[in-house]
Protein backbone atom coordinates (compact mmCIF):
# COMPACT_ATOMS: atom_id res chain seq x y z
CA UNK A 1 0.00 0.00 0.00
CA UNK A 2 1.54 3.34 -1.17
CA UNK A 3 1.56 6.72 0.40
CA UNK A 4 -1.92 7.84 -0.82
CA UNK A 5 -4.11 4.92 -0.09
CA UNK A 6 -2.59 4.64 3.41
CA UNK A 7 -2.90 8.21 4.06
CA UNK A 8 -5.39 8.66 2.20
CA UNK A 9 -8.06 10.61 4.79
CA UNK A 10 -5.17 13.00 5.30
CA UNK A 11 -4.37 14.05 2.29
CA UNK A 12 -5.81 16.44 -0.20
CA UNK A 13 -7.15 13.49 -2.76
CA UNK A 14 -10.43 12.82 -3.97
CA UNK A 15 -12.06 9.70 -5.25
CA UNK A 16 -11.17 10.88 -8.85
CA UNK A 17 -7.36 11.13 -7.97
CA UNK A 18 -5.53 7.87 -9.26
CA UNK A 19 -4.08 5.44 -6.56
CA UNK A 20 -0.82 6.38 -8.03
CA UNK A 21 1.76 4.05 -6.19
CA UNK A 22 5.41 2.60 -6.68
CA UNK A 23 5.28 1.56 -3.22
CA UNK A 24 6.70 4.51 -1.70
CA UNK A 25 6.68 4.97 2.28
CA UNK A 26 6.68 2.48 5.08
CA UNK A 27 10.65 3.41 5.14
CA UNK A 28 12.79 1.82 8.31
CA UNK A 29 13.33 3.26 11.29
CA UNK A 30 16.74 2.02 12.58
CA UNK A 31 17.84 2.30 15.84
CA UNK A 32 21.54 3.00 16.26
CA UNK A 33 23.90 1.48 18.36
CA UNK A 34 26.89 2.85 18.69
CA UNK A 35 26.32 6.16 18.13
CA UNK A 36 23.91 6.53 20.30
CA UNK A 37 25.98 5.24 23.12
CA UNK A 38 28.47 7.86 22.01
CA UNK A 39 26.11 10.79 21.96
CA UNK A 40 24.59 9.44 25.15
CA UNK A 41 21.09 9.28 23.31
CA UNK A 42 18.83 7.13 22.24
CA UNK A 43 19.04 7.70 18.26
CA UNK A 44 17.03 6.04 15.08
CA UNK A 45 17.91 7.08 11.27
CA UNK A 46 14.33 7.43 9.37
CA UNK A 47 16.01 5.74 6.13
CA UNK A 48 14.12 7.46 2.84
CA UNK A 49 16.80 5.77 0.95
CA UNK A 50 14.21 2.95 0.81
CA UNK A 51 11.69 4.54 -0.98
CA UNK A 52 11.25 3.24 -4.72
CA UNK A 53 13.59 5.40 -6.16
CA UNK A 54 16.21 5.98 -3.38
CA UNK A 55 15.06 9.20 -1.92
CA UNK A 56 12.04 10.78 0.49
CA UNK A 57 11.36 12.63 -2.72
CA UNK A 58 9.03 9.70 -3.68
CA UNK A 59 6.48 10.31 -0.91
CA UNK A 60 5.70 13.91 -2.32
CA UNK A 61 6.23 13.28 -5.69
CA UNK A 62 3.41 10.38 -6.28
CA UNK A 63 0.66 13.04 -4.69
CA UNK A 64 2.14 15.72 -7.07
CA UNK A 65 2.05 13.65 -10.16
CA UNK A 66 -1.40 11.63 -9.20
CA UNK A 67 -2.99 15.38 -8.72
CA UNK A 68 -1.62 16.43 -11.73
CA UNK A 69 -3.34 13.70 -13.84
CA UNK A 70 -6.21 14.22 -12.19
CA UNK A 71 -6.28 18.04 -13.27
CA UNK A 72 -5.90 17.18 -16.84
CA UNK A 73 -1.96 18.17 -17.16
CA UNK A 74 -0.06 16.65 -20.05
CA UNK A 75 2.83 16.13 -18.65
CA UNK A 76 5.26 17.32 -15.94
CA UNK A 77 8.58 19.64 -15.15
CA UNK A 78 10.67 20.11 -12.25
CA UNK A 79 14.14 21.50 -11.68
CA UNK A 80 16.75 19.06 -9.68
CA UNK A 81 20.26 18.56 -8.15
CA UNK A 82 19.14 14.65 -8.19
CA UNK A 83 16.72 13.39 -6.62
CA UNK A 84 13.79 15.09 -7.68
CA UNK A 85 14.53 14.50 -11.33
CA UNK A 86 14.75 10.33 -10.97
CA UNK A 87 11.50 10.95 -9.31
CA UNK A 88 9.44 13.12 -10.60
CA UNK A 89 10.94 10.70 -13.98
CA UNK A 90 9.61 7.60 -12.16
CA UNK A 91 6.29 8.77 -11.58
CA UNK A 92 5.69 10.04 -14.49
CA UNK A 93 6.29 6.79 -16.39
CA UNK A 94 4.18 5.05 -14.07
CA UNK A 95 1.29 7.35 -14.79
CA UNK A 96 1.91 7.20 -18.43
CA UNK A 97 3.19 10.47 -18.74
CA UNK A 98 5.76 12.48 -20.13
CA UNK A 99 8.51 14.52 -18.34
CA UNK A 100 11.20 17.19 -18.56
CA UNK A 101 13.87 17.32 -15.65
CA UNK A 102 16.39 20.35 -15.70
CA UNK A 103 19.33 20.47 -13.74
CA UNK A 104 22.15 22.86 -13.32
CA UNK A 105 24.93 21.74 -16.26
CA UNK A 106 27.64 19.64 -14.52
CA UNK A 107 26.35 19.56 -11.47
CA UNK A 108 23.97 16.31 -10.83
CA UNK A 109 25.63 12.76 -9.49
CA UNK A 110 25.48 10.41 -12.70
CA UNK A 111 23.48 8.12 -10.62
CA UNK A 112 20.75 10.64 -10.12
CA UNK A 113 20.45 11.12 -13.89
CA UNK A 114 20.90 7.90 -15.39
CA UNK A 115 17.37 7.03 -13.37
CA UNK A 116 15.89 9.98 -14.99
CA UNK A 117 16.98 8.66 -18.57
CA UNK A 118 16.78 5.18 -17.84
CA UNK A 119 12.68 5.79 -17.65
CA UNK A 120 12.41 8.15 -20.69
CA UNK A 121 12.24 11.11 -18.76
CA UNK A 122 13.62 14.13 -21.53
CA UNK A 123 16.87 15.67 -18.96
CA UNK A 124 18.16 19.01 -19.89
CA UNK A 125 21.18 20.53 -18.77
CA UNK A 126 21.25 24.03 -18.27
CA UNK A 127 24.07 26.80 -18.28
CA UNK A 128 23.51 27.88 -14.74
CA UNK A 129 22.49 27.39 -11.36
CA UNK A 130 19.44 25.07 -10.02
CA UNK A 131 17.41 28.64 -9.22
CA UNK A 132 18.05 29.19 -12.87
CA UNK A 133 16.54 25.79 -13.84
CA UNK A 134 13.26 26.19 -11.49
CA UNK A 135 12.72 29.74 -13.03
CA UNK A 136 12.38 28.03 -16.60
CA UNK A 137 10.65 25.52 -15.14
CA UNK A 138 7.86 27.85 -13.89
CA UNK A 139 8.04 29.44 -16.98
CA UNK A 140 7.40 26.63 -18.80
CA UNK A 141 4.54 25.37 -16.70
CA UNK A 142 2.94 28.94 -17.14
CA UNK A 143 2.72 28.69 -21.00
CA UNK A 144 1.78 25.33 -21.48
CA UNK A 145 -0.36 21.87 -20.20
CA UNK A 146 2.33 20.87 -17.78
CA UNK A 147 2.33 21.03 -14.26
CA UNK A 148 5.25 22.32 -12.08
CA UNK A 149 6.37 19.19 -9.24
CA UNK A 150 9.37 20.93 -8.00
CA UNK A 151 8.44 21.37 -3.56
CA UNK A 152 6.68 24.26 -4.35
CA UNK A 153 3.65 22.91 -5.63
CA UNK A 154 1.88 22.23 -2.67
CA UNK A 155 1.33 18.55 -3.22
CA UNK A 156 4.58 17.43 -2.57
CA UNK A 157 4.33 19.13 0.66
CA UNK A 158 1.41 17.15 1.80
CA UNK A 159 2.72 13.72 0.54
CA UNK A 160 5.88 14.22 2.22
CA UNK A 161 4.42 15.30 5.49
CA UNK A 162 3.42 11.63 6.00
CA UNK A 163 6.83 10.55 7.25
CA UNK A 164 6.20 12.20 10.25
CA UNK A 165 3.36 9.94 10.66
CA UNK A 166 5.57 7.10 10.33
CA UNK A 167 7.97 8.55 12.83
CA UNK A 168 5.44 8.24 15.35
CA UNK A 169 3.66 5.26 14.60
CA UNK A 170 7.03 3.35 14.18
CA UNK A 171 8.47 4.49 17.31
CA UNK A 172 5.35 4.66 19.34
CA UNK A 173 5.78 8.21 20.77
CA UNK A 174 6.77 11.67 19.60
CA UNK A 175 10.44 12.36 19.56
CA UNK A 176 12.73 15.15 21.51
CA UNK A 177 14.33 15.87 18.36
CA UNK A 178 13.92 15.22 14.81
CA UNK A 179 16.86 16.24 12.56
CA UNK A 180 17.27 16.40 8.98
CA UNK A 181 18.84 18.33 5.84
CA UNK A 182 18.36 21.54 4.63
CA UNK A 183 18.40 22.28 1.00
CA UNK A 184 15.23 23.73 -0.60
CA UNK A 185 13.58 23.24 2.79
CA UNK A 186 11.07 21.64 1.48
CA UNK A 187 11.29 18.62 3.82
CA UNK A 188 11.23 20.55 6.70
CA UNK A 189 8.11 22.47 6.02
CA UNK A 190 6.34 18.79 5.77
CA UNK A 191 7.65 17.45 9.11
CA UNK A 192 6.55 20.07 10.80
CA UNK A 193 3.18 20.30 8.47
CA UNK A 194 3.11 16.42 9.42
CA UNK A 195 3.80 16.69 12.98
CA UNK A 196 1.54 20.02 13.81
CA UNK A 197 -1.32 17.61 12.25
CA UNK A 198 -0.32 14.83 14.55
CA UNK A 199 -0.50 17.15 17.26
CA UNK A 200 3.09 16.60 17.77
CA UNK A 201 5.35 18.95 20.12
CA UNK A 202 9.13 18.76 19.53
CA UNK A 203 12.21 20.42 18.32
CA UNK A 204 13.33 20.13 14.17
CA UNK A 205 16.87 20.60 13.76
CA UNK A 206 17.19 21.57 9.80
CA UNK A 207 20.79 21.32 9.16
CA UNK A 208 22.44 23.49 6.06
CA UNK A 209 25.90 23.67 4.02
CA UNK A 210 27.76 26.55 5.08
CA UNK A 211 28.72 26.80 1.50
CA UNK A 212 25.36 26.27 0.05
CA UNK A 213 26.44 26.98 -3.82
CA UNK A 214 29.64 24.32 -4.00
CA UNK A 215 28.80 22.01 -0.91
CA UNK A 216 29.99 18.57 -1.77
CA UNK A 217 26.69 17.18 -0.30
CA UNK A 218 25.67 17.93 -4.27
CA UNK A 219 21.40 17.17 -2.96
CA UNK A 220 21.34 20.02 -0.95
CA UNK A 221 23.14 22.43 -3.47
CA UNK A 222 21.09 25.20 -3.65
CA UNK A 223 21.79 28.57 -2.54
CA UNK A 224 18.69 30.31 -3.06
CA UNK A 225 16.08 27.57 -0.74
CA UNK A 226 12.50 27.76 -2.19
CA UNK A 227 11.07 27.23 0.79
CA UNK A 228 13.29 30.26 3.01
CA UNK A 229 10.65 32.36 4.06
CA UNK A 230 8.53 29.56 5.32
CA UNK A 231 11.22 27.98 7.23
CA UNK A 232 12.72 31.54 8.59
CA UNK A 233 8.34 31.36 9.57
CA UNK A 234 8.81 28.12 11.65
CA UNK A 235 12.08 29.37 13.23
CA UNK A 236 10.37 32.63 14.31
CA UNK A 237 8.13 30.24 15.90
CA UNK A 238 10.17 28.15 17.77
CA UNK A 239 9.36 24.79 15.77
CA UNK A 240 12.53 24.94 13.98
CA UNK A 241 15.98 25.44 14.62
CA UNK A 242 18.81 26.29 11.04
CA UNK A 243 21.93 24.88 12.04
CA UNK A 244 25.04 24.99 9.62
CA UNK A 245 27.50 22.56 8.80
CA UNK A 246 31.00 22.08 7.34
CA UNK A 247 31.84 19.62 4.40
CA UNK A 248 33.98 18.32 6.85
CA UNK A 249 31.39 17.86 9.14
CA UNK A 250 28.94 16.43 6.90
CA UNK A 251 32.08 14.01 5.69
CA UNK A 252 32.92 12.75 8.77
CA UNK A 253 29.04 12.34 9.90
CA UNK A 254 28.46 10.25 6.74
CA UNK A 255 31.21 7.83 7.00
CA UNK A 256 30.20 7.34 10.95
CA UNK A 257 26.79 6.36 9.48
CA UNK A 258 28.33 3.61 7.34
CA UNK A 259 31.13 2.42 9.13
CA UNK A 260 29.77 2.45 12.80
CA UNK A 261 26.17 1.48 12.06
CA UNK A 262 26.48 -0.34 8.63
CA UNK A 263 23.69 1.96 6.82
CA UNK A 264 24.76 3.55 3.35
CA UNK A 265 23.34 7.19 2.74
CA UNK A 266 24.28 9.76 0.40
CA UNK A 267 26.73 12.30 2.08
CA UNK A 268 23.75 15.12 2.26
CA UNK A 269 21.83 13.39 4.04
CA UNK A 270 24.01 12.83 7.27
CA UNK A 271 23.84 16.58 7.50
CA UNK A 272 21.31 16.20 9.67
CA UNK A 273 23.86 13.99 11.96
CA UNK A 274 26.64 16.27 11.90
CA UNK A 275 23.69 18.75 13.13
CA UNK A 276 23.76 17.21 16.40
CA UNK A 277 26.82 18.05 17.35
CA UNK A 278 26.03 21.86 17.15
CA UNK A 279 22.80 21.14 19.76
CA UNK A 280 22.48 20.18 23.55
CA UNK A 281 20.44 17.01 23.61
CA UNK A 282 18.90 15.63 27.10
CA UNK A 283 20.91 12.82 28.51
CA UNK A 284 18.90 9.58 27.40
CA UNK A 285 16.53 11.79 24.98
CA UNK A 286 15.05 10.06 21.47
CA UNK A 287 16.71 11.69 18.74
CA UNK A 288 15.36 10.67 14.82
CA UNK A 289 17.95 11.70 11.76
CA UNK A 290 16.47 11.82 8.61
CA UNK A 291 18.47 9.86 5.96
CA UNK A 292 16.97 11.39 3.18
CA UNK A 293 18.54 9.26 0.27
CA UNK A 294 20.43 6.16 -0.23
CA UNK A 295 24.28 6.01 -0.69
CA UNK A 296 23.90 4.67 -4.31
CA UNK A 297 22.60 7.63 -5.78
CA UNK A 298 26.09 9.27 -5.62
CA UNK A 299 28.69 6.76 -5.56
CA UNK A 300 31.23 9.56 -7.03
CA UNK A 301 31.76 10.39 -3.48
CA UNK A 302 32.94 7.10 -2.86
CA UNK A 303 35.93 7.90 -4.98
CA UNK A 304 36.51 11.41 -3.41
CA UNK A 305 36.12 10.52 -0.02
CA UNK A 306 37.16 6.43 1.17
CA UNK A 307 40.64 4.36 0.60
CA UNK A 308 40.97 3.08 -3.24
CA UNK A 309 40.47 -0.35 -3.33
CA UNK A 310 43.89 -2.37 -3.25
CA UNK A 311 44.85 -5.16 -5.92
CA UNK A 312 46.53 -7.99 -4.40
CA UNK A 313 47.74 -12.18 -5.79
CA UNK A 314 45.70 -14.49 -4.69
CA UNK A 315 48.05 -16.46 -1.91
CA UNK A 316 46.73 -16.10 1.28
CA UNK A 317 50.35 -14.72 2.20
CA UNK A 318 49.28 -11.74 -0.07
CA UNK A 319 45.73 -11.13 1.95
CA UNK A 320 47.07 -11.62 5.36
CA UNK A 321 49.99 -9.08 5.22
CA UNK A 322 47.17 -6.76 3.44
CA UNK A 323 44.33 -7.10 6.50
CA UNK A 324 47.75 -6.99 8.65
CA UNK A 325 48.36 -3.26 7.09
CA UNK A 326 44.65 -2.34 7.05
Amino acid sequence: MGVIEKYRDRLPVTASTPALTLGEGNTPLIRSERLSAKLGVELYFKFEGANPTGSFKDRGMVVAVAKAVEEGAQGIVCASTGNTAASCAAYAARAGIPAVVLHPAGAIAAAKQAQARAVGARVLEVRGSFDDALRSCQELAGRSSFALVNSVNPYRIEGQKTAAFEVIEQLGRVPDVLALPYGGGGNTVAYAKGFAEAGASLRIVSSQAAERAVTLASAIRIAEPAHLDEVAELVGEGRVEVVTVSDDEITDAWLEVASLEGVFCEPSSAAGVAALAHVELGPGSTVVCVLTGHGLKDTGAIEALTPATTVVEPTLDAILAEVANA
